[in-house]
């Protein structure tokens, strides 16, 4: 980026032109104290702070920082650059869920199998890497207080128990980048990142534009395949209001087609998803990736084996360490053609969400396969 563009270019061409997702990378990237971030009331956007040149400009950004446009996994010809830097290579077309191997995984030991969504697998590689110095901390989402407002928030997964109390998913949105501090804070020079796709390009954004020491800790990506998450308002104005479902009393939410939940009281509900679609949150309106294609394994639960996560090998990175929960007898592995559903809707998901990009924008992540016929 030669022209050295700053936060007035980041601004206008993602903050406020749609493009933002709120993974505020840019917040954790900048040197300086002079960019904050709103979490409240559906925002979920980086700000800058009226102290240095207002809500559009930055004083540090004229002197010449470049921090937060070298962050930010949106910004200009960002897939592109996160592919040459991850890959050696741009993706061809026909990998319309990004560069890398489908297999089928699950959890070995019982607890992460129960606990964890989907069979655990996430859970397993996390505590693996926790306890085998692969990695000091990782950047996860936890939820607020006792869990009763299932509002998501970053957290610190540092131990065993760190995991467990964080696993599963949550369906709003949680900016995990934003627990970094406290994870340096702790000692940490080895971090591992768990994120949707919007996350989980951040890290490859920041070592290919050399991004400073935060490139450099976050050693470890773990992506979550996401379609979209939704504004809290879905608790209420959906959940509650049309079903009856008070947030408090919900223990645990999934999507295999509609919205599962289940309560405190033993009941099950489904909501379907195109109820859902009104609540969904605006920095996923123009996402294109569904499959977090640039981190080093991307996991989801779209099979038909619910006890199954669907894992995305993508770096020699990622093929080494789940190598390593193989042998250690940690995970259990299957092809992934033994559900081709599973595959050819992965490809489905991926070719919808990169329908998304607005044109005008970096031309790449809208390249699809040419379809004959």
């Amino acid at each position: 980026m030669p022209d050295k563009p700053h936060w007035r270019e980041l601004f206008k061409e993602v903050v406020t032109s749609g493009l933002c997702t709120g993974c505020a990378a840019c917040v954790v990237a900048c040197p300086h104290p002079v960019l904050d971030y709103n979490d409240r009331d559906g925002v979920y956007r980086p700000f800058h702070l009226d102290i240095d040149g207002g809500p559009e400009d930055c004083t540090h950004g004229e002197k010449g920082c470049t921090m937060c446009t070298r962050a930010c996994p949106r910004f200009r010809t960002w897939e592109g650059e996160i592919d040459r830097h991850r890959f050696a290579r741009e993706r061809e077309p026909e990998e319309v869920f990004g560069v890398g191997d489908v297999l089928l995984a699950r959890a070995i030991d019982p607890e992460l199998a129960a606990v964890g969504q989907d069979g655990g697998f996430v859970s397993a590689l996390l505590i693996y890497a926790l306890e085998h110095d692969v990695v000091d901390a990782a950047l996860v989402s936890a939820l607020e207080g006792d869990g009763s407002t299932w509002r998501a928030v970053p957290a610190v997964a540092r131990t065993r128990d760190d995991v467990i109390a964080t696993s599963g998913s949550r369906y709003t949105y949680s900016a995990n980048l934003l627990a970094y501090d406290r994870a340096v804070e702790g000692g940490a020079e080895r971090i591992a990142l768990v994120g949707m796709g919007c996350m989980a390009s951040a890290p490859g954004a920041m070592q290919a534009r050399k991004a400073g020491k935060v490139a450099r800790r976050l050693s470890l990506t773990i992506g979550l395949l996401c379609s979209k998450t939704f504004d809290e308002a879905i608790f209420t104005e959906l959940f509650e209001a049309h079903y009856g479902i008070a947030r408090a009393e919900i223990v645990k939410m999934n999507i295999k087609g509609v919205f599962q939940i289940w309560t405190r009281d033993g009941g099950y509900y489904e909501v379907p998803l195109k109820e859902a679609h009104a609540f969904t949150r605006e920095g996923c309106t123009q996402c294109p990736d569904f499959a977090a294609e640039h981190a080093d394994l991307s996991a989801g639960g779209i099979g038909a084996f619910g006890e199954w996560t669907l894992v995305v090998v993508r770096t020699d990175q990622g093929r080494g360490l789940l190598a390593r929960l193989v042998e250690a007898g940690v995970v259990e592995t299957r092809p992934g053609d033994d559900d081709p559903g599973a595959v050819a809707l992965l490809r489905k998901l991926a070719r919808v969400s990169r329908r998304r990009w607005p044109e005008g924008a970096d031309p790449a992540p809208r390249r699809l396969p040419v379809v004959s016929g």
